[in-house]
């Protein structure tokens, strides 16, 4: 649900999210090196050598390998609170219930790292980093009476009172609250997730069907086959692509960026084709890390980027649609005979 912001509150907000970001990037790292030690280790490569039929010595070699190098959830967590008393200003800002979150969201991005699932962990810069939550509803980040609490902040959401989907969460038990923001027309939006207990709502033309369907997934379609039907849908029908407008958007931050930052791309060069010559422009370097960035090109640059939320937005839609359809078996083809859907 969105939220009700002002500046005063938007300001305080976006200070505890950028201690937040600090002490997931302190905890990741230090997550990281742990994980480092684990996977190099030799108890850790003799645990990899047992058989896996052998269930239970496995396990209990990887996790005594772990333990030698505090390598768990609760480590981390136990250095988060260590980080955050030491800084005494994230301590004040992020409440013990959001440190221990977000420490065990660092350990679990280390973990995907050790179990192959992930290359690497991709650290924060302020832009990227948009979501804290709680791990109860209780303290920290939580709901209580139909607004959002954290700390000495409160705020009031913009309720859909005809939504039977925001009525049943409503009326549902809270487990733990989300606050994340996101970007709608170059400004930033609040939000509130709820995340409850028991079953989700089903709306009425949503239901699930019996029977038994198969697919084939293809890259622009999903072919299916039914008891009584079968055909093919695509995926994202006519989803707006906005290429040109994206390629006009570009070419503009490319000539501003050449305009400030010349010393950042090789000089101009002459190709001759046939004939006649072009002056053809120098490609950046690669060692270069400092850019200047323009107004004109920070705007640009946000229009670039809602065009590309559409797009995506009206992707994700469709596709949703069409997993309803398949759930429901009621597929709205062409009929060979009259032409009609």
């Amino acid at each position: 649900m969105p939220l009700i912001v002002d500046n005063l509150q938007e300001k305080q907000l976006l200070s505890r999210l950028q201690a937040a970001r600090q002490l997931y990037n302190a905890c990741l790292n230090e997550a990281m090196a742990r994980m480092n030690l684990v996977r190099n280790s030799k108890a850790y490569q003799l645990a990899k050598q047992i058989d896996r039929k052998w269930k239970k010595a496995r396990s209990d070699a990887f996790s005594a390998a772990r333990q030698a190098y505090r390598y768990s959830d609760y480590d981390i967590q136990a250095y988060a609170t260590i980080v955050s008393n030491r800084s005494k200003w994230i301590a004040r800002a992020i409440d013990s219930n959001t440190q221990q979150t977000l420490a065990t969201r660092a350990f679990r991005a280390s973990e995907k790292v050790l179990f192959g699932r992930a290359k690497s962990v991709r650290y924060k810069i302020p832009s990227r980093f948009r979501s804290v939550e709680g791990q109860t509803n209780k303290q920290g980040v939580r709901w209580k009476d139909n607004q959002l609490v954290w700390g000495f902040l409160k705020l009031l959401p913009i309720i859909d009172k005809n939504n039977p989907v925001i009525g049943h969460g409503l009326n549902s038990p809270v487990k733990y609250v989300r606050l994340l923001w996101r970007e709608l027309n170059g400004r930033r939006r609040w939000y509130v997730q709820l995340v409850n207990e028991g079953m989700p709502y089903q709306k009425e033309k949503n239901y699930v069907a019996d029977g038994v369907i198969g697919l084939d997934l293809n890259i622009s379609n999903v072919a299916f086959v039914g008891d009584n039907k079968a055909g093919i849908l695509s995926f994202a029908e006519q989803v707006p692509t906005y290429e040109r407008e994206i390629k006009a958007l570009q070419r503009q931050m490319q000539r501003s960026q050449r305009c400030l930052n010349p010393l950042n791309y090789e000089p101009d060069f002459s190709s001759r084709l046939g004939r006649s010559s072009a002056i053809k422009k120098g490609k950046h370097k690669k060692e270069t890390k400092q850019w200047k960035k323009s107004k004109t090109y920070q705007k640009i640059a946000r229009k670039k980027r809602e065009l590309e939320r559409r797009k995506s937005a009206y992707a994700k839609s469709q596709n949703r649609r069409i997993v309803n359809e398949i759930l429901r078996h009621d597929f709205r083809l062409p009929d060979a005979r009259d032409g009609r859907n």
